[in-house]
């Protein structure tokens, strides 16, 4: 069918892959960092530009016909009514709105209204709390703020000359806090309330939609969200999910419908093909790790993964609550991290180490279970991030999980899953493919653990991390 790019805009650099638009094979591949603070929570979105073109230098995207765009997510570029910029791009890591979220809550009516109309309950990264934020903060730019883009929206508006149409896609409205993926459709009331008046918000296309095409004839389809990309890149489709590993985790599936969590412990997203995304957060993940790695003396997450590895199932009774900065899943926000079961035998490194990994891994299985008990089916998992390569996180955690574990070889995901789109919309368009139907490329590389003979050691070792936090922490999850 030809050659497609994908484009990731992500919070310190752009990456460009070139495909195959059958295949998705990678022909080839551009990099660049963003100029400036890597950082900065105020951003000139110009940055994004000059970083895409000399990613996109020697020629990267000759003979390419469409280009997908997945750009960072949380970012919130306003405008004024001819289209200038009113103050620099709010980024996702800015953290200056979190009171302004708390407010948002509050003034609308609590937890339970906010995941009824839109699915999420304000978060500081949030577009819809930096409103708020520029209302309170800057009242001077809010009142000149007469449209709403993020940087996904900002950059394929940019590609094709910013013509007088904007864009979006459902997957990237639905990270806004304005736009509800249940309903399919924008909460103005949200925007006015944030923000103090209406904006123009884009139009949300379909998944293998174009947004239009440059005078040139380069077809640019909807674009999206990273964490949408990543996950059409990576091939994701019902009963999978993905765990991510970070000093924070997350527990994300794909499942067939919005989930409104009257607890606001589920965010639900939209994907990138119609279907929906619900994410669990948690507070805490690799950092218990580093940490139990700090209090051992271990010099490394490896040598803490080799020494977990000469415990046995349960670390001989000790159980570690990982909750070292509080806790979103279960909601407790002002408690610490507690370590259960000691005794003279159980007082040993190795298994300290392993209460360290099993509590993580409990602790991200509470999340998954909070999706499964909405009836999101779980038949595989995704594991992403650094520590899914050690050891003692894939010897544990197929029968912690319950399901076949895959960590797949490191890739630009979410460039890919651009490309990717950009294949479906240019398919579409040609009408070679379905508007239904996303192309067929090859999954991810990944090795593959399944959980074998140990599911039950496994279930032996949920039941005593769940026995220790309902002491602890008695009706954390509700009844």
């Amino acid at each position: 069918m030809g050659i497609v790019a994908g484009l990731d805009s992500s919070a310190e650099f752009t990456r460009i892959v070139v495909c195959d638009a059958d295949t998705g094979a990678v022909l080839r591949q551009g990099y660049a960092p963003h100029p400036g603070e890597p950082k900065a929570t105020d951003v000139d979105p110009q940055a994004w530009l000059l970083s895409l073109g000399e990613a996109a230098g020697g020629g990267l995207l000759e003979g390419v016909e469409a280009i997908g765009v997945s750009a960072q997510q949380h970012g919130l570029v306003p405008l004024d009514a001819q289209g200038g910029l009113v103050r620099p791009a709010l980024v996702g890591n800015d953290k200056r709105a979190q009171v302004a979220a708390a407010d948002l809550v509050e003034a609308f009516g609590g937890r339970q209204a906010w995941a009824e109309a839109v699915g999420s309950v304000p978060q500081a990264g949030q577009p819809v709390a930096k409103l708020r934020w520029l209302a309170r903060t800057e009242p001077e730019h809010a009142q000149r703020v007469a449209m709403l883009l993020q940087p996904h929206d900002w950059l394929v508006w940019q590609l094709l000359g910013r013509p007088a149409r904007r864009t979006t896609d459902r997957g990237a409205a639905s990270a806004t806090g304005y736009w509800s993926a249940g309903s399919g459709a924008y909460r103005p009331d949200l925007v006015e309330l944030a923000l103090g008046h209406q904006a123009v918000l884009p139009e949300v296309l379909g998944p293998a939609e174009a947004a239009g095409t440059t005078p040139e004839g380069l077809l640019i389809s909807a674009g999206t969200g990273e964490t949408m990309a990543a996950a059409f890149g990576l091939g994701l489709a019902v009963g999978d999910a993905v765990v991510s590993l970070g000093a924070s985790g997350s527990v994300m599936a794909v499942h067939h419908e919005a989930l409104a969590d009257p607890q606001g412990l589920i965010t639900s997203f939209a994907d990138a093909t119609g279907m929906h995304l619900p994410v669990v957060h948690t507070s805490n993940a690799v950092r218990a790790l580093r940490g139990t790695a700090e209090m051992l003396g271990a010099e490394s997450l490896d040598e803490l993964s080799a020494l977990a590895l000469k415990s046995t199932p349960g670390a001989s009774g000790l159980v570690l609550l990982p909750y070292l900065e509080g806790e979103r899943t279960p909601q407790l926000p002002h408690t610490a991290g507690t370590l259960s079961g000691l005794r003279r035998e159980s007082m040993k490194p190795e298994h300290l180490a392993r209460a360290a990994f099993e509590g993580m891994l409990c602790s991200l299985t509470d999340a998954m279970d909070v999706l499964r008990g909405r009836g999101v089916e779980v038949r595989r998992v995704f594991l992403l991030g650094a520590a899914a390569g050690l050891p003692a996180v894939q010897a544990i955690a197929p029968a912690i999980f319950g399901a076949q574990v895959v960590v797949p070889q490191p890739a630009d995901y979410a460039a890919l899953g651009a490309a990717r789109q950009a294949a479906w919309a240019l398919g579409a368009a040609r009408g070679t493919l379905s508007p239904t139907a996303p192309p067929a490329w090859q999954g991810a590389a990944a090795q593959i653990f399944e959980p074998g003979e140990e599911l039950a050691v496994g279930q032996a070792v949920r039941q005593q991390y769940t026995a220790t936090r309902e002491q602890i922490h008695p009706g954390a999850f509700g009844a």
